[in-house]
C-alpha cells in the first residue's frame, strides 16, 4: 500500500508497511502512480505522451528503479503486523503509566473542558488523599511487570489546588522507586492560576515535564478559558508560563504549552504563531472535541479551512528553521527513523491496559477521558483490577480491529486514534472519529513534508 501526495511544492510517497518515504519528480510520481494497475510498457508510453521533454531512457531507468525499490521493500511492501496482532491481545497486562487525579476540582470555568470543570461530572470537589495517593504508585509498581521507567502525570482538575500531597507522593515515590528497581518520570499539567516560584522550582527538580495550558491569543484565550466569574485569565498566567519555560529551557528540561482550538478560531495557526512569538518554544495547540450541538464543537465542513491552517503553520515553520524563531509544533513530531515499536504502531496510548486514570478516591479507569463514565470504571487501587472484561476490550483495540483503519495510510501513525473519541461520537471502541482522522491524516502529512524541508535546507 502506498500513499501519494503533494504538498508545498513536493511530491511524496509514502510506502505505508515498510514506512519508506520518497520525494520524486513529477513523472515518476505519476509512473508509481500506474505502476501497479498498467503493464510496463502501458505506463512507458503514458509517461512519455505526458512528459514529451521526457526521454524514453530516461523514463526507462526510472521504471526500473521503481521494480528495485518494490523488490527491496520499499514501495508496495506487503503487511508483514496483520497476523502478529492477535499475539499482542494475548499479552499479560503491564501497565507503565498513570494519569493521577489528584484534584476533582478547578479554579477555571473552561467552556470546553471534558471533565465538567474539573468535577468530572460529581457532585462536589474533590481532592486526592495522600494515603490514596501511596496506594496509587504502589499499585502501579505492583502491575508494571518487568518495566523500570514509570510514568505519573499530576492532573485534574488542577493539581496545584492540592500540590502539597503532589510534593508528598513525589517523595514517596522516590524511596519507593528505590525499594522496587522502578524509576518514576513525574510530570504535571496546570492552567497557571495558582504557579509560583516554590511551585516551580519544585517542578524544575521533579518534573521531568510540565503541561502549561493556553490556547494562544489573548482574546482567544479568555473566551475560552476564565474564571467561574468570567473574569479573564490570559494577563495571569503569560508572565508565569514565560519565567517557567526560560527556567525550564536552561536547565534543558522538558516543557510545552498547549491549548485547544474551537470553531472560534478557525485561524488556530495564528494562535500557535503568537504563543511563538511570546518565546515558547515546544507548543501543542489540538482541536476540540465536543459534542456535535455544542457552539464551538468543530464540523465537517470545517475541515477544508483547519486542513489550510495545517499548511499555513508548516510553511512558517520552514521560514523559522534554523533561526532564533524556530519552535517545535507537538503534532508534527514524528521520527521516521526509529519510531515506536510494533505494539505501539498498532494499538496506541495503551489505555486500559498499559495506562490507566486514577481518581481521588482510588478508582481506576482506561483512560482520564472516560473518568466519570461509571461503566468505565475496571477497579481501585486498593483491590485491584476487578473489569477484566473491560480490560479484555481495550486490548483488542488496533489498527485492524478497526475497519477503517485497516486500509488508511495513516495507521501506523496515528495507531488507531483515540478510543475515548471514537467512543463518545461513536458509542463504539472500535469505529472512528472522522474529524479527528481527516485532522490526524493531514498532520501527518505536513509533518513529512516538513522533514524533506528542514532535509533540504541542510539539516
Amino acid at each position: 500500500m502506498i500513499h501519494q501526495y503533494k504538498n508545498n511544492g513536493y511530491d511524496i510517497v509514502l510506502d505505508v508497511n515498510s514506512g519508506a518515504i520518497h520525494i520524486v519528480d513529477d513523472p515518476t510520481y505519476d509512473m508509481i502512480g500506474e505502476y501497479e494497475q498498467k503493464s510496463k510498457e502501458e505506463v512507458i508510453s503514458d509517461i512519455a505522451r505526458k512528459y514529451p521533454q521526457e526521454t524514453e531512457e530516461d523514463i526507462r531507468e526510472a521504471y526500473d528503479e521503481i521494480t528495485q525499490l518494490k523488490d527491496q521493500k520499499a514501495l508496495f511492501t506487503p503487511d508483514p503486523y496483520q497476523d502478529r496482532v492477535i499475539d499482542y491481545t494475548r499479552r499479560p497486562t503491564v501497565v507503565k503509566a498513570m494519569c493521577l487525579n489528584v484534584a476533582h476540582a478547578c479554579n477555571l470555568s473552561c467552556e470546553y473542558c471534558f471533565a465538567d470543570e474539573g468535577l468530572y461530572f460529581g457532585k462536589k470537589a474533590e481532592l486526592m488523599s495522600f494515603e490514596t495517593g501511596k496506594a496509587a504508585l504502589d499499585f502501579l509498581i505492583s502491575h508494571s511487570g518487568q518495566r523500570r521507567n514509570l510514568e505519573v502525570d499530576f492532573f485534574g482538575g488542577e493539581p496545584t489546588l492540592n500540590f502539597d500531597v503532589v510534593k508528598q507522593l513525589v517523595a514517596y515515590g522516590r524511596q519507593r522507586e528505590k525499594e522496587a528497581g522502578k524509576h518514576f518520570r513525574f510530570t504535571f499539567t496546570t492552567n497557571g492560576i495558582l504557579l509560583n516560584d516554590e511551585i516551580m522550582e519544585f517542578a524544575n527538580q521533579e518534573m521531568d515535564n510540565v503541561v502549561m495550558s493556553i490556547d494562544g491569543r489573548k482574546e482567544i484565550h479568555d473566551r475560552m478559558r476564565p474564571f467561574h466569574n468570567g473574569d479573564p485569565t490570559w494577563d495571569i498566567i503569560v508572565p508565569k508560563y514565560q519565567k517557567f519555560a526560560a527556567m525550564r529551557e536552561a536547565l534543558g528540561k522538558q516543557y510545552y504549552v498547549r491549548g485547544t482550538y474551537t470553531r472560534y478560531n478557525l485561524d488556530f495557526a495564528k494562535d500557535i504563531l503568537a504563543l511563538a512569538d511570546l518565546g515558547f518554544r515546544q507548543i501543542s495547540i489540538e482541536p476540540v472535541v465536543a459534542p456535535r450541538e455544542a457552539p464551538y464543537s468543530l464540523r465537517t465542513e470545517d475541515i477544508p479551512v483547519l486542513c489550510e491552517q495545517y499548511d499555513i503553520l508548516s510553511r512558517e515553520m520552514i521560514k523559522r528553521h534554523g533561526t532564533p524563531e524556530e519552535f517545535n509544533f507537538f503534532h508534527f513530531m514524528i521520527d521516521l527513523e526509529g519510531g515506536p515499536c510494533v505494539y505501539k504502531r498498532l494499538s496506541g496510548c495503551g489505555s486500559g491496559t498499559e495506562y490507566v486514570s486514577v481518581t481521588p478516591d482510588g478508582s481506576i479507569y482506561p483512560c482520564h477521558q472516560f473518568v466519570g463514565k461509571t461503566d468505565f470504571c475496571i477497579g481501585d487501587v486498593y483491590n485491584g483490577i476487578s473489569r477484566d472484561d473491560i480490560v479484555t476490550e481495550f486490548k483488542g483495540c488496533n489498527v485492524y480491529s478497526r475497519p477503517k483503519c485497516r486500509e488508511c495510510f495513516a495507521r501506523f501513525y496515528c495507531s488507531g486514534g483515540c478510543s475515548a473519541n471514537a467512543y463518545n461520537f461513536t458509542g463504539n471502541l472500535r469505529d472512528v472519529y472522522e474529524i479527528g482522522c481527516a485532522l490526524e491524516k493531514k498532520r501527518i502529512e505536513c509533518a513529512i513534508m516538513l522533514k524533506a524541508a528542514y532535509r533540504e535546507k541542510g539539516e
